[in-house]
């Protein structure tokens, strides 16, 4: 008999159970468009695949360090005194495993089993699965246009008066599903709370690069006692080669580092050198992320003309989260409908909100300019 543990007992993500089905259907012929998951179209800077495939030739690929190769934890720390003038000790940076390793780490090494931890409804749900997972209570506080879809102080009194004290707040700005930016205000006035009331504050930050509105802010500008989570696979295009980072508070570097050893040993080393010259390919990322404006722009004409509400700002990240009342008060059913009949990949919101999402979709606009037009006109015609 093989015994199967209640902590695998958590909702399937969703989007990558879209994605399989539509790789499943394109090695099958069909003529699929994927804005299912947050993939970016261009692959790799040429710096990245330029450096990789010389360390091939070159170096002995092995373990480093568990918490990486000081060469890419100091070029990691130079991007933040260049990007947001922060003075950052290197000591302070992990290398992970892409940003996922990055929140097993930091939940693991911060709360102990039972604690509660803050998350917005809608998020990204695998904040929410990690965390019941690990045996830890996720407390999905709903946002929307009365509270700027992000969190505040009032925000958290009321969650802690109804569910507990609370251990622990993780936002995400620029957020996944929503688009939202939570401006240096509103950032500030939630960590100062989160300082007062011994509340441990993690910021998800893998969107950064990709903010379209707004102010975009690092945590770490605001206190040096938050952990923040950062990762190459968005704004740098490396989302197969699965490499993090984390900015550490003092106290939790060598804990999090014994939970690494034995978790992880260490991030893939051939990932860790590419990923240095990530820094190096500016100019081609920013051209990448004019696409995504475009698209971005083309989106939020095209998707109401067929009927989609815009439900959230899409002040950054590169994702429409829509209202698809209007034709559905089931998205899973309607993605899947989707999928089948006419091969455009979308995630239904019950991903993001398992209260509410059954009438939302969210649509990856990461793709390239004419897939996103050939998606577009594709649902138009079938639902006109």
């Amino acid at each position: 008999m093989t015994r199967i543990s209640t902590r695998s007992e958590i909702e399937p993500f969703h989007a990558m159970d879209v994605l399989a089905e539509a790789t499943k259907r394109k090695r099958a012929g069909h003529p699929v468009i994927s804005m299912a998951v947050g993939q970016p179209a261009h692959g790799a800077p040429r710096a990245v695949v330029d450096a990789a495939r010389e360390a091939l030739l070159k170096e002995r690929i092995a373990y480093t360090d568990a918490l990486g190769r000081a060469e890419l934890r100091d070029r990691i720390a130079q991007h933040y005194q260049m990007h947001y003038g922060i003075r950052l000790d290197p000591r302070r940076v992990a290398v992970t495993t892409g940003s996922s390793a990055g929140f097993n780490l930091a939940f693991l090494t911060l709360f102990n089993v039972g604690d509660r931890v803050a998350i917005t409804r809608p998020g990204y749900p695998a904040y929410r699965n990690i965390l019941i997972a690990l045996g830890l209570e996720a407390v999905e506080i709903p946002v929307g246009p009365a509270t700027d879809y992000t969190l505040s102080p009032d925000l958290l009194e009321d969650a802690a008066s109804r569910h507990g004290d609370i251990a622990g707040v993780l936002l995400a700005s620029p957020a996944n599903p929503t688009g939202t930016v939570t401006g240096p205000k509103a950032l500030t006035e939630l960590i100062h709370y989160c300082d007062a009331n011994n509340i441990t504050f993690l910021s998800d930050e893998i969107y950064h690069g990709l903010t379209h509105a707004g102010e975009e802010t690092t945590a770490l500008a605001i206190s040096d006692r938050v952990l923040v989570i950062n990762s190459f696979s968005k704004y740098y295009c490396m989302t197969g080669w699965r490499i993090g980072w984390m900015v550490l508070p003092e106290a939790a570097i060598r804990p999090l580092e014994r939970v690494a050893q034995s978790l992880y040993i260490s991030a893939p080393e051939l990932s860790q050198i590419a990923a240095c010259a990530a820094f190096d390919a500016t100019e081609e990322l920013e051209e990448v992320r004019k696409g995504y404006v475009s698209n971005r722009d083309l989106l939020m004409k095209r998707l109401p003309e067929i009927g989609f509400e815009i439900a959230s700002p899409m002040h950054g990240a590169f994702y429409a989260y829509v209202d698809a009342g209007r034709f559905t008060n089931d998205t899973m059913q309607f993605c899947k409908t989707m999928l089948s009949q006419i091969d455009v990949a979308a995630t239904p919101g019950q991903d993001f909100d398992p209260v509410e999402g059954h009438r939302t979709i969210r649509f990856s606009y990461a793709g390239a300019f004419a897939e996103m037009e050939e998606a577009l006109d594709r649902m138009a015609a079938w639902l006109a």
